[in-house]
């Protein structure tokens, strides 16, 4: 089941899409949309928690199944404590990854596989996003960003990882494009972080007209 308003963005690193939530943020607040704003992992405090657990650099003796099934528990608590009231209470749900973020890094990128994921995040799949932004930034694009940035005041275990699994990354976001066209809507990351964020914002608005 696919829930009305529930939007998520989805991308690589260096995406742009925290500045581009941000602007989708002050447009709705010019027009006076209820909404609110939300990540994944993360958005409560058990969900804060399980993240710190996932993006500590000491837990470099994590397994793949374990990472992912932390995702998929911080997720169903998320769905029922935070996402699904606000629904309820006609807001809109802007959230930083969910699902597909789990899909294309453990699913693909780890190996572990689309249908072991899903199978994994069985008491979330009735609680599907409406529409998903994926933000495609081509990994030499995003390569050439991360190095521009300071990262000393940022750096978590998935920051650590190779460039290669970050080409796998993007080579699964790439398939599940392919396999969700009626929910996914791909916007161009490799412009300009303006013409992006414009463009994101343009797309959530029609959406919001339908």
């Amino acid at each position: 089941m696919k829930l009305k308003n529930f939007i998520t963005f989805e991308g690589g690193e260096c995406s742009g899409k925290t500045t581009i939530i941000k602007d989708i943020v002050k447009k709705f607040e010019e027009l006076n949309i209820s909404y609110i704003t939300t990540r994944e992992p993360g958005g409560l405090p058990i969900c804060e928690q399980i993240r710190n657990v996932i993006l500590d650099v000491n837990n470099t003796d994590m397994s793949s199944e374990c990472e992912a099934l932390l995702y998929a528990a911080s997720r169903i608590q998320h769905v029922k404590q935070k996402i699904l009231p606000a629904l309820e209470e006609g807001k809109v749900v802007l959230c930083d990854r969910f699902l597909d973020s789990s899909l294309a890094y453990q699913g693909y990128a780890r190996g572990i596989g689309f249908e072991r994921i899903l199978k994994a995040n069985e008491f979330s799949l009735d609680y599907l996003p409406d529409l998903t932004i994926f933000i495609d930034v081509k990994p030499e694009v995003a390569l050439k960003r991360l190095q521009n940035q300071d990262r000393s005041s940022k750096s978590d275990r998935l920051d650590k990882e190779s460039i290669d699994f970050h080409k796998k990354v993007y080579e699964g976001y790439k398939k599940l494009e392919e396999m969700y066209p009626d929910r996914i809507i791909t916007i161009d990351g490799n412009q300009d972080l303006a013409t992006v964020s414009r463009n994101c914002v343009e797309a959530v608005l029609k959406y919001l007209k339908k």
